[in-house]
């Protein structure tokens, strides 16, 4: 028989259909614990390369554990709700569950092809009301925990997808992951999760998590979570009924403080604007229209002009009295600190340059060393109007001085250095009731409504008198209406709204209400499903806490890097939340994180426009599924772009061929003595079963795959050139080739298990376990070097001693011959591989 990949697929896919080998059983079994878990797709359309390179990384790990005698969970189901299918359906004027549906039917077909073990009785649809019931239910936890709220704010918002965004869904170029449009900013009330309140946690948390999670991941999470600690100074706004706060990371410098510097888009600047003269408020109005057509990173530009406009008003600065002016200017942002700053020119390059562009005055409190410092503690706004500058005054340049030093011009605080006074400006604003230590985060609340249809209901409704009323949890799942009679077009508010039978309700008092029209953004769905395939089919609760003790957190977690921050750190916060409610006894969901790269084509993503994309289902029709996620595992470390140019599946098919074929050609029985057999073949069948462990934790599996390759052509030479296939050492390679083999190409190796004489799946065999006698090396070669110079090799024990090997080094004739009438000054040994001679003379 010839090597046939799609005879031998459809086969063992019959079988597993039939057999259903990887249903986890947990009644009564003994078996250590192990959860693997793939980041769930999205199902936009059949699977595609991306795909075959994630999910075969996530299988071999899982295979890899069942192998080890683990009792592995491995679930699969769909990220179905979300804006592509809405879209999507509207394109093709179709239900969004039809698009959906009839995506993860295709999807469940290639992921079967492909061979993944997954339990299948576990899946799950996140659009199904059977999920999204326990995504409101965990609403209703988290309002009445304090943890969910509604606002009225400047929000992040989608002109092509009509919806708004959480700051997270903001690319750094300042447009949409979604749609790729540049992101606008306008003013809705919307529902929050109050994330802020666990940054400490989330932050601190990532301790855990080092040497486990990749650098990049927890590097990303601390830096967007972004704490930094300094003080909250209190300035009194003359005219104004309240103190206005401002954070600041160094209120040492406070007595260079000249002005103050306000967000526009901040109820504070409309509040200061609107208590001023008409002229500045029509001023303040028309800059905010402006501002308003600026992104977050245009503004946030540190080569940008910067603009502004005077407010009309004056703080007063706590520390000293001296009034300062108030402007506003968009390169201050409302949503951090408390959306104002005290600007210190001297020493920050933005008000340096903001002062230098209007005028204001600079003072300098930090001795750095440059000329200016001592000479001129203030640069007036006349000064800088004249050019009247000192010579060789950094000013001029428009250079602030950033360097360290000793306070100067700042009172009590000259002669300090930075971190003393810090800690003396502090106690002097805390004892004068102006001030106190703060920390602030660039972390912001979770905004999670969306304007779509959809996505799972928020479960509130609305009474007439503006009170909010949670759904009673007995009434839950609050369902989607048919989307047949509504209009799903992006409009800049829900479809929901127009369903007037299912919007218009009544209160258990009698008074008329409205059910919320939005719907909850889809990583609410995303940030709690690993609890959920602990028990998919439970309909009295999301999961059984039992349950989640003895299988939670995920041991291996396996996904993109492109959901470092939004996923990850969703569900890290509502894991947390869990465990403070009670239900969890863990605070980090994913003990482990492997990230996989991109698969490209001749050096760039694939994509239809670029004419580049290659399809997952005509490369496993062409090669079988075996091949393709034999060529994803040798194309290298799983955190590397594969190439697919560079690649070869044929290559990879003709080793699953030369491997088959020697499965047939084995003539001794399952039961045959092995000890017997090729001596050099079973040394280099038992390193591979003591080095692969270590390798494939590591998740070195283009290593493994390279020593199969090795001992499948030792093998080859075995049969061809030495006692034959009926060589006891043949039957032991080829079966340790065929189980680490079901790791990679399981259709295969199913049938090369088959072929050996064994009954039941290889999936079980297990990895055997290393023979340590077999391990030991007979003799090594040792090397001497004559002034650096190699003069002979040794072979020798590998256990000799130092004494024993520089005896033999002096003995040889080469290197005495070598060293002839020198004197030997010095001998290094390093036994049992070098000795080093060093002669003079």
């Amino acid at each position: 028989m010839e090597y046939d990949f799609d005879r031998i697929q459809q086969k063992w896919l019959a079988r597993w259909e039939q057999t259903k080998p990887f249903q986890v059983d947990d009644d009564g079994n003994a078996k250590p614990r192990k959860y693997i878990l793939d980041m769930f797709p999205y199902p936009s359309g059949d699977l595609h390369m991306g795909h075959a390179e994630a999910f075969a990384y996530g299988d071999i790990v899982a295979r890899y554990w069942r192998q080890q005698g683990f009792n592995v969970l491995h679930p699969i189901g769909w990220d179905s709700f979300g804006l592509p299918a809405e879209n999507a359906a509207i394109k093709r004027g179709t239900d969004p569950r039809e698009w959906t549906y009839a995506n993860i039917a295709q999807q469940k077909a290639s992921f079967k092809l492909y061979g993944n073990s997954f339990d299948w009785s576990r899946e799950l649809h996140t659009s199904d009301p059977e999920y999204y019931k326990w995504n409101q239910w965990l609403f209703l936890k988290l309002y009445e925990k304090g943890l969910a709220y509604r606002k009225d704010s400047w929000v992040n918002w989608d002109p092509v997808d009509q919806t708004v965004l959480a700051n997270e869904q903001v690319l750094a170029d300042g447009t949409s992951e979604r749609s790729g449009a540049v992101v606008v900013k306008k003013k809705l009330t919307q529902w929050y999760f109050k994330i802020t309140d666990y940054a400490d946690r989330l932050l601190d948390d990532l301790n855990q998590l080092e040497g486990s999670w990749p650098a990049k991941v927890i590097a990303m999470q601390r830096n967007w979570i972004g704490r930094s600690i300094g003080a909250d100074v209190d300035f009194v706004i003359e005219g104004h009924p309240t103190p206005v706060t401002v954070f600041t990371t160094r209120p040492d410098t406070l007595f260079g403080a000249t002005f103050m510097v306000v967000a526009p888009d901040s109820e504070l600047a409309a509040e200061l604007a609107a208590g001023s003269t008409p002229e500045v408020q029509e001023a303040f109005a028309a800059y905010l229209e402006q501002v308003q057509k600026s992104t977050e990173v245009e503004r946030q530009d540190a080569g940008r002009e910067k603009t502004g406009v005077p407010l009309g008003r004056w703080a007063i600065n706590p520390v000293n009295g001296e009034r300062m002016p108030v402007w506003t200017a968009d390169y201050v942002l409302a949503d951090y600190g408390h959306g104002a700053v005290m600007a210190v020119p001297a020493h920050d390059q933005r008000d340096l340059d903001f002062a230098i562009r209007f005028g204001l005055p600079v003072r300098v409190v930090v001795d750095t060393n440059a000329p200016v410092t001592g000479a001129i503690p203030v640069i007036t706004p006349e000064m800088l109007e004249a050019g009247d500058l000192p010579a060789q005054n950094p000013f001029e340049t428009g250079v602030a001085l950033s360097g360290a030093g000793r306070m100067i011009n700042s009172g009590p605080l000259d002669g300090l250095s930075k971190q003393n006074a810090i800690q003396r400006v502090i106690e002097l604003l805390e004892s004068a009731g102006t001030g106190r230590a703060a920390k602030t985060y660039r972390l912001r609340d979770w905004l999670i409504s969306r304007q779509r249809y959809w996505g799972t209901p928020i479960p509130i409704l609305h009474a007439e008198d503006g009170s909010l009323h949670p759904v009673p949890e007995s009434e839950l799942p609050v369902r989607l209406p048919a989307s047949a009679g509504l209009d799903l077009k992006p409009k800049g508010k829900s479809p929901l709204g127009a369903a007037s039978d299912w919007v218009n309700v009544t209160l258990p008092d009698g008074r008329s209400a409205t059910r919320d029209p939005d719907t909850m953004d889809t990583f609410v769905d995303s940030s709690w499903y690993f609890l959920r395939f602990l028990d998919p089919n439970d309909d009295t609760r999301a999961f059984d806490p039992k349950n989640a003790d003895k299988w939670a957190p995920v041991d291996q977690y396996v996904g993109g890097v492109e959901h470092a921050i939004l996923h990850l750190l969703y569900a890290r916060f509502i894991t947390k939340v869990l465990f403070d409610l009670g239900y969890l006894n863990f605070t980090e969901p994913f003990s482990a994180v492997l990230n996989q790269g991109m698969v490209l084509m001749d050096g760039s993503k694939m994509s239809k426009s670029k004419g580049n994309l290659v399809e997952f289902a005509s490369e496993l029709s062409a090669h079988g599924a075996d091949a393709l996620r034999l060529t994803m595992a040798f194309a290298g470390p799983p955190e590397d772009d594969i190439d697919w140019a560079d690649v070869s599946p044929t290559g990879s098919a003709k080793f699953l061929a030369r491997a088959w074929r020697i499965s047939g050609e084995v003539t001794s029985s399952p039961e045959v003595e092995w000890k017997g057999g090729d001596l050099a073949l079973r040394r280099q069948t038992h390193r591979l079963l003591a080095d692969a462990p270590g390798l494939l934790e590591a998740f070195k599996f283009n290593v493994v795959v390279a020593r199969l390759m090795e001992l499948v052509n030792a093998i080859r030479k075995t049969i061809d050139a030495g006692p034959g296939a009926g060589d006891p050492a043949v039957r032991e390679s080829i079966e340790a080739v065929t189980v680490l083999l079901s790791l990679f190409s399981p259709y295969t190796a199913e049938d090369m298990w088959e072929r050996l004489g064994y009954e039941g799946s290889v999936a079980f065999a297990g990895l055997r376990k290393p023979d340590p006698t077999l391990l030991v090396e007979e003799s090594i070669t040792a090397i001497v070097q004559v002034d650096g110079k190699v003069r002979d090799r040794l072979e020798v024990s590998p256990t000799i001693h130092a004494d024993e090997l520089e005896r033999l080094a002096r003995a040889s004739e080469a290197v005495a011959r070598s060293i002839g009438d020198r004197e030997i000054v010095n001998v290094i040994v390093r036994a049992p591989r070098v000795v080093n001679i060093a002669t003079k003379g």
